[in-house]
């Protein structure tokens, strides 16, 4: 027991360690080389997609956009209304000889969809050499006359659809067929200059609810025996309208269809008893007040003017 070592303290004791650290050098040195290889590879990426690119862009200018064979030879330009499809092809801003794959047809439906007259436009390319023009066009429904805040002479008159967009009437030489007389549209007034803007919707509650009583009119059995020559917009919450036969109606701006029921019921009456509608309020809910004539006395009572109904043409 004596004789047993004592044991060596082991903070002295020399050990073998495999050393497999690398010199900070050669740690820089692949760092570096691994750089160079992804920025190369980056490089010849980038190359590659650009030689792609532009390749690309010259073969589609080459064999398509600047190909003859896909010039524009034809303007197939048709509306449902009376536009010529010369001044169509004008409005569409495009030429012959252009390349069609190359024409941009976004820009050619804005283009013909600003026109106040066009109310939607449909285009499309018919290869190897023909443009599709469809259009539909806006119908006036009424008309008002204005002075030279629009840029025209004074007294102008302008035309307005059935969702209050304003229009210009469309000139001669720009239909194919004559057109509709003036005459036969109601006339709008007292209108304010500053809500009017060509090609833009009217929005003030006068002229929606004149709108509606043009729409309601129509249906109503009483567009069989009279016009409607002029809507006054002038007065609040109602709208003054006056008839070719000369009789003045004050109408509300709600429920027109039972308006127009009223109207039709005093109409009636009057004729039964020989006398005529000099005005009448319709716009209020009982005993409606009215004044009348002996039809002897009233004015000579117009034939009415019967609207010629407009022909969509099916093909377009």
């Amino acid at each position: 027991m004596f004789l047993k070592r004592k044991k060596k303290n082991r903070r002295f004791e020399r050990k073998h360690i495999l050393d497999v650290k690398l010199r900070s050098t050669e740690r820089r040195k692949l760092r570096f080389r691994r750089a160079a290889v992804t920025l190369s590879a980056t490089f010849v990426a980038i190359i590659g997609v650009f030689v792609v690119w532009r390749g690309g862009e010259w073969l589609l200018s080459r064999f398509l956009y600047e190909n003859p064979s896909f010039a524009l030879h034809q303007i197939d330009a048709q509306t449902d209304g009376a536009i010529a499809p010369a001044q169509l092809r004008r409005w569409a801003g495009v030429k012959y000889d252009d390349n069609l794959l190359a024409l941009d047809l976004g820009r050619v439906k804005r283009d013909l969809e600003m026109i106040p007259a066009i109310q939607t436009a449909f285009v499309e390319r018919v290869l190897p050499h023909t443009l599709r023009i469809r259009v539909t066009e806006r119908e006036p429904v009424a008309q008002f006359a204005m002075g030279p805040k629009l840029g025209a002479a004074s007294n102008a008159v302008f035309f307005v659809d059935t969702e209050g967009s304003v229009m210009w009437p469309l000139e001669s030489q720009q239909r194919a067929v004559p057109g509709q007389t003036n005459d036969r549209l109601p006339v709008l007034l007292g209108l304010s200059p500053a809500e009017v803007r060509i090609g833009r919707k009217l929005e003030s509650a006068q002229v929606r609810a004149a709108l509606e009583l043009l729409e309601a009119f129509d249906r109503s059995s009483m567009a069989s025996f009279l016009d409607l020559k002029e809507i006054n917009l002038s007065s609040p919450n109602i709208l003054q309208a006056t008839t070719s036969q000369g009789s003045e109606v004050v109408f509300g701006f709600s429920d027109m269809d039972r308006q127009m029921r009223r109207w039709r019921a005093i109409y009636d009456y009057g004729q039964k008893n020989g006398k005529a509608v000099s005005w009448v309020d319709l716009s209020v809910a009982n005993n409606v007040p009215a004044r009348w004539l002996e039809a002897s006395l009233a004015p000579m009572q117009v034939p009415k003017t019967l609207k010629p109904n407009r022909t969509r043409k099916k093909n377009v």
